[in-house]
């Protein structure tokens, strides 16, 4: 079956907020042997809803929507689909009679705007919403099935999850879809395309090659009527995948880089420190997101000058003969900091995120240097210019290289 899923609010087309639910849908559809083929984003605008809802309606089995079922004017995602159907509306005594309830309960009474939260059509019946007053609509029309939920992605989720699913599950039994993801880095997105081309023309699983941030992505998707059979697809392909790329497989799904360099730091009992200078903290800060990173983690220094350098144990003779964006002084930073603060190992991070050179090299030089007693490590790269880009990868970078350090370690 074909799905589509519409995201209704003008806040949504301004940048205001992101759009969460969409994601999370998208990723729960497949489980349902579902296949997601638009996403569509529109703005608290009646008329462009509907043509939304039309060209949805026309090429879609299933479509969901999310958002304009609140009590304000502008919230004319039933209305929408009235039109959408030819069907009118009309206030449904006993969701009245629940809303009221509702209001009750807290000790307000009910606007006499909310009411328009009680309307239903005759295809429609109420979705009940456990944790606000927007009731979800489940209609079905003609053998099209539209499922209206409210905005707020916890009201959604509970929605989706508790009234929604199951009764999909009986619903629809047709094949389930799963995907796999592979995370690499070190390698470019073309050299990846090339050392998986034998797998890219499989239609089941099938292969796709996405370049992030933090390397380039691989997602393996295939589909059959029983679960188990999917899976061992999925396997067979992943097992080749790791054959071919080897080293540069970090993780899989939702696997993060911190969250892995963290568990073998706590692993192997060691800790770390960090000095950085381009990236301004950002690697401290992202070690940090994990709970319980103070276990194996020291702290970070951020020196971004050549003089905080110089105070927290780089030499100054050093910087002044090879400059601050330089590998021996990523190493004398690695090493300064991993003593300064008794920890087991240090990394440095100097470079130059830009807009403007430094030292005549150009934006995008960053030098990473790892320090241990005994053992070192270092890497130099050249990133596209783009400052925050810059920043974001010159940690994933440390991080990935420290991974391949702690699996050496002995």
């Amino acid at each position: 079956m074909k799905a589509e899923i519409i995201s209704i609010g003008t806040e949504l087309l301004l940048g205001q907020i992101a759009d969460t639910n969409a994601p999370y849908l998208a990723s729960e559809l497949p489980l349902l042997g579902i296949d997601l083929y638009w996403i569509t984003q529109v703005g608290d605008n009646r008329n462009r809803l509907v043509d939304a809802l039309k060209r949805a309606y026309d090429r879609s089995d299933i479509i969901i929507a999310t958002g304009g079922l609140g009590p304000t004017e502008d919230d004319v995602t039933r209305e929408a689909i009235a039109e959408l159907l030819g069907e009118e509306m009309g206030v449904d005594p006993e969701l009245e009679q629940w809303l009221r309830g509702m209001f009750q309960k807290i000790g307000y009474e009910m606007p006499e705007r909310n009411v328009k939260q009680a309307n239903l059509i005759p295809s429609a019946r109420a979705i009940p919403n456990l944790q606000g007053t927007a009731p979800g609509w489940w209609v079905e029309h003609e053998g099209k099935l539209i499922l209206a939920m409210p905005g707020p992605p916890g009201e959604m989720k509970q929605m989706w999850e508790k009234e929604i699913r199951p009764k999909l599950k009986q619903k629809l039994s047709g094949e389930v879809i799963i995907s796999r993801t592979i995370k690499t880095l070190g390698l470019t997105e073309a050299k990846v395309d090339e050392m998986v081309s034998p797998l890219l023309t499989s239609t089941n699983p099938t292969l796709a090659v996405y370049a992030k941030l933090d390397g380039i992505q691989l997602r393996l998707t295939a589909k059959d009527r029983e679960r188990a059979k999917a899976k061992e697809l999925i396997a067979q392909a992943e097992e080749r995948l790791q054959n071919i790329l080897g080293w540069a497989i970090w993780g899989y799904d939702e696997d993060t880089l911190e969250d892995l360099v963290g568990a073998m730091l706590r692993e192997k009992g060691l800790s770390l420190a960090t000095m950085e200078s381009c990236s301004g903290g950002l690697l401290a800060s992202t070690i940090t997101d994990v709970p319980g990173s103070s276990d194996y983690f020291k702290g970070g220094l951020v020196a971004y000058s050549a003089q905080m350098k110089t105070a927290f144990g780089v030499d100054a003779a050093l910087l002044a003969r090879q400059g601050t964006v330089d590998p021996e002084v990523a190493a004398a930073m690695a090493q300064a900091v991993r003593l300064r603060l008794e920890a087991d190992i240090g990394i440095g991070i100097t470079g130059i995120a830009g807009p403007a050179e430094v030292e005549e090299k150009p934006v995008g030089t960053v030098h990473i240097a790892i320090d241990a007693e005994g053992k070192r490590g270092s890497l130099s790269v050249l990133y596209p210019p783009r400052r925050h880009e810059i920043k974001r990868r010159a940690v994933f970078s440390a991080l990935f290289k420290l991974r391949q350090f702690l699996l050496d370690w002995e």
